[in-house]
């Protein structure tokens, strides 16, 4: 049975501020469903040119007071960048925690405002070890 990756989905408390975090990564709202019925909106995000892997936010408009809870049984989301320090210096700029920083040049691990774990893998090689991240310490947890 053949299968292909339709998305993957994340509840959010904050709409707007966990749209500004993905935005961050390089994300953009690809179409966006707002469901009066059901009263919450599905917004799904991806990649510039990459509108097969999206990422789906869903909002509950009544809130949903078990958020945002640790996430760990849900896993992580991973993308790749083309330059990790980079990546990680945008998101650091933007007030974002680096929880695992990419001592190894390779991989990295933030998490969104909704406390979902994001993993950065370096495209390709990893690059040479580089100051300030080769001797950054762990932040909370990942």
């Amino acid at each position: 049975m053949p299968l292909t990756y339709l998305h993957t989905m994340v509840r959010v408390k904050d709409l707007e501020k966990s749209m500004a975090f993905y935005e961050l990564l390089g994300l953009r709202e690809t179409r966006r469903w707002d469901n009066e019925q059901g009263r919450f909106t599905l917004v799904f995000m991806a990649p510039p040119g990459q509108q097969e892997t999206p990422l789906e936010l869903t909002y509950n408009w009544d809130g949903d007071d078990a958020l945002p809870d640790d996430s760990r049984h849900f896993g992580h989301l991973a993308y790749g960048v083309d330059d990790i320090y980079a990546a990680c210096r945008h998101l650091m700029d933007n007030g974002v925690t680096i929880n695992r920083p990419p001592r190894d040049g390779h991989m990295a691990f933030v998490r969104s405002p909704d406390n979902v774990s994001i993993e950065l893998l370096q495209n390709g090689e990893a690059l040479a070890p580089a100051e300030p991240w080769a001797s950054m310490e762990n932040t909370g947890h990942w």
